[in-house]
């Protein structure tokens, strides 16, 4: 009995270990999400395909949304739990200005806001 809730035991343990969280690609920008803030929050890209390595360091759900001049919404990407990461490509951005924020509510007028420009 003993030696089978030694093996119950070893085996929780080693499922919580998990895989190791998604590497960051190659030539991909880094954003650390927090409340209610990014970091960088002024970014500059050349344009083309850009990819984003999304880092949640906060406690609650992130997501980050590009929009351009028009206010209108570009490329969303998915809501990003606390302590995650994710990837987020955003294909074919012409040269320009564009904002980003999160949408999740009163993050925005919180501050969780940004600038990125694509040359």
């Amino acid at each position: 009995m003993r030696a089978l809730a030694t093996a119950v035991a070893a085996a929780a343990l080693l499922a919580g270990c998990g895989s190791s969280p998604l590497p960051q690609p190659a030539g991909s920008i880094k954003i650390v999400m927090t409340e209610f803030k990014y970091a960088p929050s002024t970014i500059e890209a050349p344009n083309g395909k850009v990819v984003f390595y999304l880092v949640n360091s906060g406690t609650v759900a992130h997501n980050l949304i590009i929009r351009d001049s028009a206010n209108r919404r570009l490329k969303t990407s998915e809501l990003v739990s606390a302590g995650d990461v994710s990837v987020f490509t955003v294909d074919n951005i012409a040269a320009g200005t564009y904002s980003f924020f999160c949408d999740q509510q009163g993050h925005e007028a919180s501050g969780m806001k940004g600038t990125l420009t694509i040359t």
